[in-house]
């Protein structure tokens, strides 16, 4: 059997690999993130201040994180007091909390400078997250119990070493839809840093 000629691979996968690239990077880059300043970077740890935000949040579990998806996209194409139609922005936010986790979409600058308008049912709930400093780490992978635990030790490690306290529990934020190949993702782990 035959073995294909390099110059006939090249022809195959390079054009492959420019369109993963593309897609993936064009669906992030036309896509409103909130704005932080990068107080430090050390390797794939940064330090950032973040403005404070505003976000749609509804409770979540992992078994119906397809469920908290489906309210807050429902929020943003209409299912709202206005029936107004919201940008889609990135990261999705999955906040830990004692009692639970929630889901959580920042709201578009104009939207905010508009007037957000209220959600039509009560699992949606619109409120404010207060600017804050974080300590944050970039991981690989898809979005799974064990890579969110590996990254929140390997950024608890971190603050050990740089002698800061983190305090509260862990947020994730994931930038990419699905369909985003694995290797291309943008996942972070962020924890609020106590101010002295």
């Amino acid at each position: 059997m035959k073995r294909p000629k390099t110059s006939v691979l090249i022809f195959i996968v390079l054009p492959i690999a420019a369109a993963i690239f593309w897609l993936a990077g064009n669906s992030r880059a036309a896509t409103e993130t909130p704005e932080y300043r990068v107080v430090r970077t050390d390797g794939k740890c940064e330090i950032r201040d973040y403005p404070a935000l505003t976000v749609a949040t509804t409770p979540m579990t992992d078994a119906e994180m397809n469920r908290s998806f489906g309210q807050l996209f429902r929020y943003i194409t209409g299912g709202n007091a206005g029936a107004e139609k919201i940008a889609m922005t990135a990261p999705v936010l999955i906040d830990t909390v004692k009692d639970g986790r929630t889901m959580s979409f920042i709201l578009p600058k104009a939207t905010v400078e508009k007037g957000v308008p209220k959600p039509s049912g009560e699992d949606v709930t619109v409120g404010q997250r207060a600017a804050s400093r974080f300590a944050v780490l970039r991981f690989e992978g898809g979005r799974t119990t064990a890579n969110e635990k590996a990254a929140v030790e390997k950024l608890q490690a971190w603050l050990v070493e740089q002698k800061l306290t983190a305090k509260g529990e862990p947020l994730f934020a994931y930038y990419d839809p699905p369909w985003t190949p694995v290797f291309l993702r943008r996942n972070e782990v962020l924890l609020r840093l106590a101010q002295e």
